[in-house]
């Protein structure tokens, strides 16, 4: 009989779910017993996702239809609104890692501003913790249900909070310029992720009105004792998957540029997947590329008092399905890098 940790997908006919699919295959104590997507009901894997094909995969199948007392974790890929209410049906005894944002906003009054539906599962959000992994790795490890964060916040908070938790910059005093792959809007068919929309172009989107502001902000808040609010713009760029941060600063009194390579350097000396850029690189979605990776890079300003701050990632693995099975790793005890040890796609 197989001791491996046996998961279920809900959700896996999407982009996240797909990728964290492509992933856990090859996780060394992992079997993939379900797979749900209720559109897709009854197909197998490889006629929604012909890349997924001859790996064994069950076949995709409606939620209801699951017996999940066979099963010991479920990662969920649904949309916002739709996951709380499914979570809140499943089992006591199942582990969840939710990649929806659902959970991921503490304060039931926020979710409804921005999501514009009601947080009804509030027990359910009580129990839930944050899934930035580098920086919640503590609590993640005895967590039933973990909320994985948005791949804008991830880049972002990655990058900041370090910097902010000791001081170093202004957090009242954040601009954040961020640009994603088209993946980042999800499968289904919008205007602006036509190929004849979307190529060859760049634009701007939920400009002064994105859900992921108040998530950075949210975190940032916790660090430094008081609200925040940061000036953050989002763009869509004509690529499939990445992700990429420019954040400028205010340095604190008496504090340089150096002051915050230095302050990022010690803070993942001894982490796996966050890393600094070589001396002399500038931070491209090309090197984290299909990987779990994290770059960043820090570069002193032509503005006195001012540091240039940059992220990248790739908005499918680190961004959320990597991250979710990095999360699934420290709740089950697992060395945390494993299933997530593939070298950038490059180029």
């Amino acid at each position: 009989m197989s001791d491996k940790i046996k998961i279920g997908v809900i959700g896996a006919s999407g982009y996240t779910g797909s990728d964290l699919v492509r992933l856990a295959v090859r996780h060394p104590d992992i079997e993939i017993t379900a797979l749900t997507a209720n559109s897709h009901a009854g197909k197998p894997m490889h006629k929604v996702f012909p890349h997924l094909a001859n790996l064994g995969l069950p076949d995709l199948v409606r939620n209801q239809e699951v017996d999940w007392s066979t099963v010991d974790a479920v990662f969920c890929g649904l949309p916002h609104a739709t996951s709380q209410e499914v979570i809140a049906a499943l089992p006591s005894h199942l582990k969840i890692i939710d990649m929806s944002a659902d959970f991921r906003l503490r304060d039931a009054g926020t979710y409804k501003q921005w999501y514009g539906v009601e947080r009804t599962q509030h027990e359910l959000q009580k129990q839930a913790v944050y899934g930035l992994s580098e920086h919640y790795r503590k609590d993640l490890a005895t967590a039933r249900l973990v909320a994985c964060p948005g791949c804008y916040p991830t880049a972002v908070l990655l990058l900041l909070l370090p910097l902010v938790r000791q001081g170093l910059i202004d957090a009242s005093d954040l601009i954040i310029d961020a640009k994603s792959g088209l993946t980042g809007a999800g499968r289904g068919l919008k205007q602006n992720t036509l190929f004849a929309e979307a190529g060859e172009g760049m634009s701007a989107y939920a400009v002064a009105n994105h859900r992921h502001a108040p998530e950075i902000e949210q975190e940032l808040s916790l660090v430094v004792g008081q609200d925040i609010v940061v000036n953050f713009t989002p763009h869509l760029v004509p690529m499939s998957r990445g992700e990429f941060i420019t954040a400028y600063a205010r340095l604190a009194d008496g504090v340089s540029a150096a002051d915050c390579q230095q302050a990022l350097e010690a803070a993942y000396a001894d982490e796996p997947f966050v890393y600094m850029a070589p001396d002399g690189v500038i931070p491209g979605t090309q090197f984290v590329r299909g990987s779990n990776k994290v770059m960043l890079g820090v570069f002193e300003d032509r503005v006195p008092g001012r540091v240039i701050l940059m992220s990248t990632l790739d908005n499918l693995v680190k961004g959320s399905a990597g991250q979710a099975l990095q999360n699934f790793n420290i709740m089950f005890g697992l060395q945390e890098t494993k299933g997530l040890q593939q070298v950038t796609l490059f180029p």
